[in-house]
């Protein structure tokens, strides 16, 4: 059967608005634009669907407003909705605010996606050639973490568990990450994230530490911009090209690049082939505005075709 991808994570909602500066504290700016958007979680989801692979929401989603309209972009996307609604607790929120050089920053509140149980994550049968995607966000929602660890450590042999540290995971000394490390087979994260949590000033040395503390037969990749990716595997280290584009806004390609990157390997691509499409679609989504700017397989088709000649 074809692999799917199993989304632990949050699907949140993003307030995105466009402005010319963060404001001074205590200061105020006008916006030149404000929309809401699903984002978080939605944003990988979405990257992988659009490219081919069946995908399964395993958080959690809310009642009011902000889970209204999470719960519709998912239906429109095609993902699946394993758990029900809160009754008690809506969706939570973003603010995304973007400057004029598509640099991002955030300020959110956690909702219902915050917590999880082991009913939720048993509304789903884990088979062998599934993707498991564990956000390092969840580690540090204590209504979510317990579950979680007890589930990855019952799943079965060969499903794959895809980790994404965030900006919010920077070491590896918690109890959470010690019980994760040695389960992660495919490691996703930019290049910030990826010295921070290792501790190294060098990209070389970063994967390197990555690699020892991981099983030896998992894939690193670590985003690292226009320049396109680093992958480790197996000892071998390789860097693929990016695509050098203009961009407008950054939010979401981290995640576009992950979805995109899955739905390549689950699709029986190498490594390689996986990440440069990855790189493709991060090129495309960061010249577009809004979180979920993943674009479709054509697109990533063209722009690789378009690179080549």
């Amino acid at each position: 059967m074809p692999a799917r991808l199993l989304y632990t994570g949050q699907v949140v909602v993003d307030l995105v608005m466009g402005l010319d500066a963060l404001p001074r504290s205590g200061g105020d700016v006008l916006a030149s634009s404000a929309t809401f958007e699903a984002g978080g979680g939605f944003n990988v989801m979405a990257a992988a669907c659009r490219n081919g692979m069946q995908t399964v929401y395993l958080g959690r989603h809310g009642k009011g407003r902000f889970g209204d309209l999470a719960r519709e972009a998912m239906a429109a996307e095609g993902i699946d909705v394993a758990t029900p609604g809160s009754e008690d607790q809506d969706t939570g929120l973003s603010v995304a605010l973007i400057e004029p050089s598509a640099e991002r920053s955030f300020i959110s509140y956690v909702g219902s996606e915050g917590g999880l149980s082991r009913d939720d994550l048993h509304s789903v049968r884990v088979r062998p050639e599934d993707y498991v995607f564990v956000s390092g966000y969840s580690l540090l929602h204590k209504r979510k973490v317990s579950a979680l660890l007890e589930w990855l450590g019952e799943l079965p042999e060969g499903a794959g568990v895809v980790f994404d540290p965030g900006p919010l995971v920077n070491s590896p000394d918690s109890a959470e990450m010690q019980a994760v490390l040695p389960l992660i087979t495919l490691w996703t994260s930019n290049c910030e994230e990826a010295l921070r949590f290792t501790g190294c000033e060098a990209m070389a040395d970063a994967l390197e530490r990555l690699a020892h503390w991981l099983s030896s037969q998992a894939l690193i990749v670590v985003r690292d911009g226009p320049q396109g990716c680093w992958i480790r595997q197996g000892g071998n280290t390789q860097q693929v090209r990016g695509f050098p584009v203009t961009a407008i806004d950054t939010n979401g390609a981290g995640d576009a690049h992950a979805g995109v990157l899955l739905a390549g390997l689950a699709a029986g691509l190498p490594a390689e082939q996986a990440a440069l499409r990855a790189n493709a679609a991060a090129a495309i989504a960061v010249t577009r505005w809004g979180p979920a700017t993943a674009p479709k397989i054509d697109e990533v088709d063209a722009l690789i075709k378009a690179d080549e000649r």
